[in-house]
């Protein structure tokens, strides 16, 4: 099968020297990338410059990205994109890209390098645009697995986020982590079903195994809205 995997984080910049970006390494989307061309896939994996994490070893194909925006372009420049089986967005995006920065008078500052000398800066945070909610129509055949990363909340409410972007994002499973979720990981399927693996590793093993009992070939272009096959395939603990 072909598979896509993003990993890592981005970043967005401040000014020509600095950057917002946030403490992903990488390592999950390394794991993922190894263990399926392990398997036998063929697997392109999107990975975050700022990546602390080893980079996957061939034959594992990396593709550098920076900025969401960067990641975005180099899918659609993906040349085989109705091919691909299944795409695994576990990259770590920025939530939030620079809007304005002023000074103490409110006057706008370049953006070359910004020095420190002139004293206190305003900035503006804008909310950037959700990747995930343009895969749909960048894979309109593929399985699409989502990340659901949640500090704050009970372990419910991340259930119900993960619920919520598998529905307004089109996408057909979604996995659940992070400091409200609670030690481990979580993945849900668009039909429901859910399952709960302990560490990174028991988590790539499951992925792995769900993948292999997927049909080689994915529907044509137009067919169907989501991948018909999350309704019914059952996700049992492989642990």
């Amino acid at each position: 099968m072909r598979i896509i995997i993003t990993s890592g984080p981005s970043y967005e910049p401040l000014d020509k020297v600095r950057r917002l970006s946030n403490f992903s390494t990488g390592e999950l989307g390394t794991m993922l990338a190894e263990g399926f061309a392990n398997a036998g896939h063929m697997v392109i994996c999107f990975r975050g410059t700022a990546s602390t994490f080893a980079a996957p070893l061939w034959p594992v194909e990396v593709i550098p990205f920076t900025t969401n925006d960067d990641l975005e372009e180099g899918l659609q420049r993906l040349p085989f994109r109705e091919e691909v089986n299944i795409v695994f967005h576990a990259a770590a995006l920025c939530d939030f890209r620079v809007g304005a920065v002023v000074n103490e008078k409110g006057e706008p500052v370049p953006r070359g390098k910004m020095p420190s000398r002139d004293g206190k800066l305003t900035v503006t945070l804008e909310p950037a645009p959700k990747l995930i909610a343009s895969l749909r129509r960048l894979f309109p055949t593929s399985l699409l697995v989502g990340w659901k990363y949640e500090i704050e909340g009970t372990a419910n409410e991340v259930r119900a986020r993960g619920r919520q972007q598998i529905e307004e994002c089109l996408t057909d499973a979604c996995v659940l982590n992070g400091q409200a979720y609670g030690p481990g990981f979580g993945i849900m399927t668009r039909s429901g079903e859910q399952t709960h693996l302990p560490d990174k590793k028991a988590l790539c093993r499951f992925l792995i195994d769900w993948a292999d009992r997927m049909p080689i070939n994915p529907p044509k272009p137009g067919q169907e809205s989501f991948h018909p096959l999350a309704t019914f395939m059952p996700l049992s603990p492989f642990i």
